[in-house]
């Protein structure tokens, strides 16, 4: 099992100085995610799209509300949810094995254990050859993909996934999303991944939705009805245009309000 309840979430910062006013970061919202979803978080910049990613993550409180997996309330970092940050937070003076393994280290997984699923993880994602590598001698999207094997080494309930992406050139990115969702389709974790791009949110998402702009608020759940195992193709398809076409107006519409013109 691997459901998520999202409940009255809401969070404001504390004013940055005295006499100034508190952010409010996220209006109340409400989502629940059933097992095996793939959920895309869409929303123009600053909309706190990654503030609800990291509420559920455990490395921040919201202000009201709570976040329920499987029933148990969320109240800090644990195993049962992977996060993979935009950043590439690989630790240097690990090799690519190592990085990976390292969630199974700290569990105290023996090390034949931990070791044979970093083995198999490193395959599985494409970086066969380059288990002794340390982050420095890998392009992005290697580092990328040691930090997704690394979460699903841990074999979470959850992926967490704040914009991994956005870093990447078109072509790296694009063969990446190929490599999630295949693995998506096989392990059928549920996944919330959060992404600016409105081709990427439609290609992998069982449901997109779409933020509001700051304070942020869910303006729209959009079930994207392609099917899988979804090729790169699709993406030429007239269903995958007039969904991108309605999600186009959706955010451009925010973007316009968080700008502040009319």
């Amino acid at each position: 099992m691997s459901k998520l309840a999202i409940e009255n979430v809401s969070r404001t910062f504390p004013a940055a100085r005295a006499g100034a006013e508190p952010t409010r970061a996220l209006l109340p919202v409400d989502l629940s995610v059933a097992e095996n979803d793939f959920i895309t978080i869409l929303g123009p910049s600053g909309c706190g799209k990654s503030t609800l990613l990291r509420i559920v993550a455990g490395l921040d409180r919201a202000t009201t509300g709570r976040v329920l997996l499987d029933g148990s309330a969320v109240a800090r970092p644990g195993p049962d949810r992977g996060m993979v940050f935009q950043s590439y937070t690989l630790f240097p003076w690990l090799t690519v094995l190592d990085n990976i393994a390292f969630g199974l280290r700290e569990r105290g997984v023996p090390q034949a254990e931990r070791q044979a699923a970093a083995q198999e993880w490193c395959q599985r994602v494409g970086l066969r050859g380059f288990e002794h590598h340390y982050p420095k001698q890998l392009s992005g999207g290697m580092q990328q993909r040691t930090a997704i094997a690394r979460v699903l080494a841990n074999d979470p309930s959850i992926m967490l996934l704040d914009e991994p992406f956005g870093a990447l050139d078109n072509q790296t990115r694009a063969l990446m999303q190929e490599m999630l969702l295949g693995i998506w389709e096989r392990e059928r974790k549920t996944v919330l991944f959060v992404t600016h791009d409105i081709e990427e949110a439609i290609f992998l998402a069982s449901r997109v939705i779409v933020m509001s702009a700051r304070p942020g608020r869910i303006k729209a759940d959009v079930t994207v009805g392609l099917d899988y195992p979804r090729h790169y193709t699709v993406k030429t398809s007239a269903a995958f245009s007039d969904l991108k076409a309605r999600l186009t107006e959706e955010i451009r519409s925010e973007a316009v309000i968080a700008a502040g013109t009319h």
